[in-house]
């Protein structure tokens, strides 16, 4: 113990402390300082770790009791972690555990004020105990719903974080006890409803302080698997220190990340380690899991059957719908009689034709009415016409005989001048015997310069 040491400590200091002084001039400041030459004396090693060590304050930590022994008026006791294979010696006073209402005994769960000592005599690190206190199922119940809080805070039980299973696993991942129940309910069940199904089974120890590292082990290596669809973690019920693990901060954190569906088989229905909360299922007991995880091969040959006459019958309907377009389309006339098509089309020819041919003719008729038309007024027009109504046209005859210029004025043809006469039916030749007076009709349409000509 403590006293022990300081005991010899004193002892020691009393003797040499004048010799100590004299040699610390020539010794090494500090360990880097050493050498082969100039070494440190081990009194010298074993009093500045004493100081550096025991300038460490005092820590609660909480462990499991594994060995406990009463000698005296001290006591050692053996912890070792809840989760890993750690454990650690220490010692305390007989009146520390007197002080406790309900005796610690092996295997109690406590939460203890540690503070490292180092014996300088034997040269052993010794943890001792100052307080010590037993964690009682209230004092879980707290801490567990304390870190659901904390996890639900951050998102980790989100449903929109949870991953769908596939409706039929090639190969199911099972984390479980060793022999247990748990794992013969799910390999039977499942066997049960789907015979080929597939596992791959890892056998682990579910409580314990080996039980968090070896499901975690087990499902980083099924996660890694890609031939793993799902991961079922199944364990029987039993008392809550039993189901810690499954309440393991690092064990959710490792199952949130998972890749890989994991279905939470924790116990009976009214266990709930928060493995349930973050898991992307779960289960209220191991059947449970593995009647969730596969179908059941009956009830999937019943839909089968049930979608298979559904088939028939909507194509038996199908079937007789389209037999009855047939038969409509059929007793069509245009179906009866093929021909009708051809002769309708005929007809239509035909008509197109006669009306073509009417309209052409009707213009041709047409067209000849105007030519007759302008026939009649070119003739009614031509210079013959106007001879034949009883017109002439005077000329003045030249040598020849032959007329040349129109008459249209009388001063054209004075007295003895030789015309040529035109008539409807011919020439013949005149000579100007002098001017007549107009008519009176006539004297109207004269020229002002010709109505008084004699």
């Amino acid at each position: 113990m403590a006293a022990e040491d300081m005991g010899a400590t004193a002892m020691g200091g009393a003797g040499s402390g004048e010799a100590e002084a004299q040699a610390a001039s020539t010794l090494p400041a500090t360990a880097a300082e050493t050498s082969p030459n100039h070494p440190w004396p081990l009194h010298l090693l074993s009093r500045k770790l004493k100081a550096h060590i025991e300038r460490a304050p005092s820590v609660w930590i909480e462990a499991q009791i594994i060995e406990l022994n009463r000698r005296g008026g001290s006591a050692f006791a053996t912890l070792r972690d809840t989760d890993a294979e750690i454990s650690l010696p220490a010692s305390l006073w007989s009146t520390v555990l007197d002080r406790q209402k309900t005796p610690l005994e092996r295997g109690s769960r406590v939460v203890a004020l540690v503070k490292p000592e180092f014996w300088m005599k034997t040269g052993r690190l010794n943890m001792s105990i100052r307080d010590i206190r037993p964690v009682g199922l209230g004092d879980l119940l707290a801490r567990i719903e304390q870190l659901r809080q904390a996890l639900a805070a951050e998102g980790l039980f989100a449903d929109s974080r949870k991953k769908p299973l596939p409706l039929l696993p090639h190969r199911i991942g099972l984390i479980t006890g060793r022999d247990s129940d748990a794992k013969k309910d799910v390999l039977r069940n499942a066997a049960l409803r789907w015979p080929a199904v597939e596992f791959d089974v890892r056998e682990v120890a579910v409580q314990g302080n080996t039980a968090v590292g070896q499901v975690l082990a087990a499902l980083r290596k099924l996660d890694a698997d890609p031939h793993v669809d799902v991961i079922v973690i199944a364990r029987g019920g039993g008392a809550l220190e039993d189901l810690l693990p499954f309440s393991n901060e690092e064990l959710i954190r490792a199952v949130a990340a998972a890749a890989t569906p994991v279905v939470s088989a924790i116990g009976h229905e009214a266990d709930r380690p928060i493995l349930d909360d973050v898991a992307d299922l779960r289960a209220s007991t191991p059947t449970d899991a593995a009647k969730r995880v596969v179908p059941d091969v009956s009830e999937e040959l019943a839909k089968v059957r049930v979608a298979r006459e559904y088939l028939n019958r909507s194509i038996l309907r199908l079937l007789d719908r389209e037999s009855d377009r047939l038969h409509a389309l059929r007793s069509r006339p245009v179906l009866a009689s093929p021909e009708v098509m051809v002769t309708a089309r005929e007809d239509d020819i035909n008509r197109l034709r006669k009306h073509a041919h009417t309209a052409v003719s009707s213009a041709v008729v047409r067209a000849l009415d105007q030519v007759h038309h302008l026939k009649a007024r070119v003739r009614a027009l031509s210079p013959q016409m106007t001879l034949d109504r009883g017109y002439a046209v005077v000329q003045v005859a030249g040598p020849d005989g032959v007329g040349h210029d129109v008459v249209r004025s009388p001063g054209q043809a004075p007295h003895g001048t030789p015309l040529t006469v035109r008539v409807a039916e011919g020439r013949f030749c005149a000579v100007a015997d002098g001017v007549l007076p107009p008519a009176p009709s006539e004297a109207a349409e004269l020229p002002a310069s010709e109505r008084g000509s004699p």
